[in-house]
């Protein structure tokens, strides 16, 4: 069988660049009679691959008692056989962790039960939860070996290598969802080895500080060695060294997840497991928190995201909704920057509860969307169900999941979505090798993104990083979609944005900004870059030590908050914006630069252009926005027009309907969506190269719709 590659563009399948289209099937769970029949109908939607947890709880029911083949539930070698018949792929989720609605989230209750020693703890040594374990607990460790040593050598029997059809192995599942969403990190004493010299948590801070005197610097204390420091628990800080501290935990916590993950990917190798290895974040918001595995990993590791919309009535919307369409963009941003091809490895395929509904013109909005903002590869979560094995759920008897194909194999409505997505994925296979077409780009800061433990806002440190973050999303990414603006996430870390000199670079600054992005930035305005920054110039680096190297190639001051009560703001000839954020004053700015921005009823400058040597531009606008009304997108259109971006390659009549370009070079596919309960019309105007422009004259989209269209010529950037 086919042997996967991927760059960051797409997945290669015997050197031909593919969407992976996979379903979540769990032999566990599926009748073994109906096997055949139920995959067969996930190929006929497009299926190229299958995806199937190997859950720990079912395979090792008692201690030191493996069990595989002897009931057609623990037949996994049996399903692994016609998975290579059908010519499926295959991508294996042996644990530790399944979750899946599986007791003890699908570790063995014997393990949970007579082993507490493994569990999580908050900071006060409380276990948090009965199944959340402290990952790299050493006793923990020794009974995930066991299992690995039984359930990673079948696995390697099946390698796309040895002319079998398993593809991908996937680590735990949804790293640090049991700790985040039910205590927050771990403080595990033996595992953090709080206190001990050796221990981890002690060795962390000799690494990072070298000498207990610098960290007390750092820290404001008196430790007279590295053991004596113990963490503070979130939301405690009052002052910037107490931030900087529970940053440091944070930084370490996530360290302590990198280790797990090569340790894991370590005993695969070991066993034969030569196929890629994989993880997927639990939602956007956590691919971050990826950072450190994803640089110790290198391209020996895949990561993903999944992308859920529904599961109850707790979430925020029950259908795909513009701010589900933002968190798809910045999440397949985030993996494309990362290195990788934007894999959604738990892509709705329904839901776990039977209300709110998941409906089929949901569904295919939503695989639509995820589509037309940069998706290369995907895993309906899930396609198919079946009866619980015995006693290994408390979630009903049947795992039904309303997915497309019923637990008793009826097929549903929504089996009509994917079959419709295939076809077009079949029909448009280019697609894969597709890229987004930008406007401008947006920054990404990643410190930002994964700030909110550390950094609230209500710390006294002026503008925060999850401030930044809000606006990032709310604010500039919302506006740029309203307006009709196609954008691309850079990445502020990496020097090579520095290259990137053609088009706008608009950046959410807070407070902090690491020594290396003030440098990159510096450089960039240096070779002649347009910038744009709001609402505040960093004063600190990541670690809130003073770096000004930003500010003083600006000639510009620090930002301090505009107190004035009922601000009247106006930027170029953009007058009365609604405030929906803060606004900002520079102490100093440079001395040629004009003013663009004001609070009208004061005089009070809140925004300034200036030239710089070698042909740079900088705005800087001391205003921090939620997107709310049309002025905000004229606003933008005024800022980038300041530096000759006055005409988007795509301007849509309505700013409700939201678009996106994709091409490969030779072919551009236009995307129109409408994510809102209520029918939309819209006139687009596309800019051609050397032609005239492409108009599309009142195009319908019904709710929950997205269209598109495939543009001739080459598109005017």
């Amino acid at each position: 069988m086919s042997k996967i590659t991927w760059d960051n563009k797409s997945y290669l399948l015997g050197g031909e660049r593919k969407f992976l289209v996979s379903g979540e099937f769990h032999y566990f769970r599926v009748p073994k009679e109906d096997w055949e029949k139920r995959l067969i109908l996930l190929k006929e939607a497009g299926g190229n691959c299958v995806a199937t947890y190997v859950p720990w709880i079912l395979h090792e029911p008692v201690e030191g008692d493996i069990r595989f083949g002897d009931i057609p539930q623990r037949d996994l070698e049996d399903f692994l056989q016609l998975c290579k018949k059908l010519d499926l792929l295959v991508v294996c989720r042996p644990g530790p962790y399944q979750y899946s609605e599986l007791k003890y989230d699908g570790l063995p209750g014997w393990l949970c039960e007579n082993y507490q020693e493994i569990l999580a703890r908050d900071i006060h040594g409380n276990i948090f939860r009965g199944s959340s374990v402290s990952y790299l607990h050493p006793v923990f460790l020794e009974k995930v070996k066991k299992w690995f040593d039984v359930v990673n050598p079948i696995l390697a029997k099946y390698m796309v290598a040895k002319e079998g059809p398993v593809a991908m192995v996937q680590i735990d599942n949804e790293l640090m969802g049991i700790h985040e969403w039910y205590g927050g990190f771990d403080y595990n004493r033996d595992t953090m080895g709080f206190g001990t010299e050796s221990g981890r948590y002690p060795v962390f801070l000799k690494n990072r500080y070298s000498n207990v005197e610098s960290l007390n610097l750092a820290y404001g204390t008196s430790y007279g060695q590295f053991n004596e420091v113990y963490p503070l628990k979130d939301g405690n800080a009052k002052k910037s060294n107490e931030t900087r501290r529970i940053k440091d935990y944070q930084d370490f916590y996530f360290q302590t997840i990198s280790e797990y993950i090569y340790l894991l990917y370590k005993w695969m190798r070991e066993a034969g497991i030569d196929c890629q290895i994989v993880h997927n974040s639990a939602n956007p918001y956590m691919n971050s928190y990826f950072l450190e595995a994803v640089k110790l990993m290198g391209k020996d590791f895949l990561l993903g995201s999944d992308h859920y919309y529904n599961l109850n009535q707790d979430w925020n919307q029950n259908n795909p909704t513009p701010q589900y369409a933002i968190n798809v963009y910045y999440s397949n941003e985030m993996l494309r920057l990362m290195g990788y091809p934007p894999t959604i490895f738990e892509l709705p395929g329904g839901s776990l509860s039977d209300w709110p509904p998941i409906t089929k013109e949901d569904l295919l909005c939503c695989y639509m969307t995820n589509m037309a903002l940069g998706m290369k590869g995907s895993n309906y979560y899930i396609f198919t169900g079946g009866p619980n094995p015995e006693g290994a759920s408390h979630h009903g008897d049947l795992y039904d999941y309303n997915a497309s194909i019923g637990a008793l194999g009826d097929i549903r409505p929504t089996y009509e979505s994917q079959m419709i997505f295939g076809k077009f994925l079949e029909e448009n296979a280019w697609l894969a090798g597709s890229d987004h077409m930008a406007d401008f780009h947006i920054g990404l800061d990643w410190e930002q993104s994964r700030s909110s433990h550390y950094w609230n806002g209500k710390r006294g440190m002026g503008f925060s990083n999850s401030d930044a973050w809000k606006f990032l999303r709310k604010g500039l990414m919302t506006t740029a979609f309203c307006a009709s603006y196609s954008c691309n996430l850079s990445d502020l870390s990496n020097p090579i944005v520095m290259e990137e000199l053609d088009k706008p670079l608009v950046v959410a600054t807070s407070a902090c900004m690491s020594e290396m992005i003030q440098n990159n930035l510096v450089e960039f305005v240096k070779r002649g870059g347009k910038l744009i920054l709001s609402p505040v110039i960093p004063q600190l680096d990541e670690n809130f030590n003073p770096c000004t190297i930003l500010s003083d190639y600006l000639m510009a001051g620090g930002s301090g908050r505009f107190e004035k009560t009922s601000p009247v703001i106006s930027v170029g000839d953009v007058h009365n914006i609604l405030m929906t954020g803060s606004l900002w004053v520079n102490e100093s700015r440079p001395s040629e630069a004009q003013g663009i921005a004001f609070e009208e009823t004061s005089g009070t400058e809140i925004g300034w252009k200036a030239d710089f040597v070698g042909g740079g531009k900088v705005i800087w606008l001391g205003f921090q926005w939620s997107h709310a009304k049309h002025e905000h997108s004229d606003m933008l259109r005024c800022l980038l027009a300041k530096l000759e971006c006055d005409k988007s390659m795509i301007r849509c009549s309505n700013p409700n309907v939201w678009t996106s370009i994709r091409s490969n070079g030779e072919k551009h596919m236009l995307f129109v969506m409408n994510l809102l309960s209520a029918k939309m019309t819209a006139n687009i105007e596309v800019s051609r190269k050397g032609k005239d422009d492409i108009r599309l004259a009142d195009i319908v989209l019904n709710p929950m719709e997205v269209k598109y269209f495939e543009i001739e010529g080459e598109i005017e950037l």
